[in-house]
């Protein structure tokens, strides 16, 4: 379905001008909720024993097997517009939450793993490893659309409640929005009213924004990337500002492949990649963090 097509011309309906349509929807990004009992065709799995290609041995860290955490099985979910997920075939995520926490502050990235499997390849459910941690509980997961949008874009509603806790970047950011859309509530209301929030807890949402706090880390990895290899130098008083300019920026390059909660535990896993390396099915170059939520 188009989604995009169906908002502009609900938006249209509501006597909307299209330049303030096609302004709103550079912004909104719709993500897909995957949920166990909600109903519907099933599009995924999570716990369980993974399907994996015939002769292929289960993804491992330091001889460890890695947990499977979920499956999905892209051609069963809603084609999104500008989330270029592969048209059939399946992702299965693999995630050592706890190593890959302490990990990431020596920038190891080897105890999580995106694996696609082709449509066309046989596969059979693997075997349960002998060295493996646990397997969950599996559940069948249904999907829903959910609308997403910047979190520095106010409206009328909460402006008093939230525009004090942006920065000043963001505050100008949002000032000229609202200067350019004077519908802009009008267009957020529309949003969530296609598709509105899940008052549930899903078990994973792929696609939409990637978390602030993960594009902030990659933000803050770039630029002293680039002081490091003298491109750049960033005097100390403007590093901040130049540190939000580089995320804001990154927002629009990175999307996030999936979060999720993990069961019976404080964390949250996270797989975010570069809009242009998903399009081309550059999975294995997702980046994975995950966090520690108390």
């Amino acid at each position: 379905m188009d989604y995009q097509g169906k908002f502009g011309r609900a938006a249209l309906g509501l006597g909307i001008p299209d330049d303030e349509i096609s302004r709103f929807t550079e912004h909104l990004r719709l993500s897909i909720r995957l949920s166990g009992g909600a109903g519907g065709a099933p599009v995924g799995q999570f716990g369980g024993l993974p399907r994996l290609p015939v002769g292929t041995d289960w993804p491992t860290a330091e001889a460890r097997a890695l947990p499977f955490i979920f499956s999905v099985d892209c051609a069963a979910l809603p084609r999104v517009d500008g989330f270029g997920l592969p048209a059939d075939g399946s992702l299965l995520f693999f995630l050592n939450h706890e190593e890959d926490h302490l990990a990431a502050g020596n920038g190891e990235r080897g105890y999580a793993r995106v694996v696609y499997v082709p449509a066309d390849v046989d596969t059979q459910v693997a075997e349960k490893p002998a060295n493996s941690e646990h397997v969950g509980e599996q559940y069948d997961v249904c999907a829903t659309l959910g609308a997403g949008l910047p979190p520095w874009i106010v409206t009328d509603d909460d402006e008093d409640e939230d525009e004090d806790d942006l920065s000043p970047f963001q505050q100008q950011l949002a000032r000229d929005l609202q200067r350019d859309l004077p519908h802009l509530d009008e267009l957020c209301a529309l949003a969530y009213d296609l598709w509105p929030p899940d008052d549930g807890l899903a078990s994973a949402d792929i696609g939409g924004y990637a978390d602030d706090e993960v594009i902030r880390s990659i933000a803050e990895q770039t630029l002293a990337g680039r002081e490091k290899a003298g491109e750049i130098v960033i005097p100390v008083a403007q590093w901040y500002s130049q540190l939000e300019r580089e995320q804001h920026r990154l927002t629009s390059e990175w999307v996030s492949l999936a979060r999720f909660s993990l069961t019976d535990e404080y964390y949250y896993g996270t797989f975010v990649i570069r809009h242009d390396d998903l399009a081309a099915g550059r999975l294995d170059t997702a980046l994975s963090v995950t966090e520690f939520s108390e």
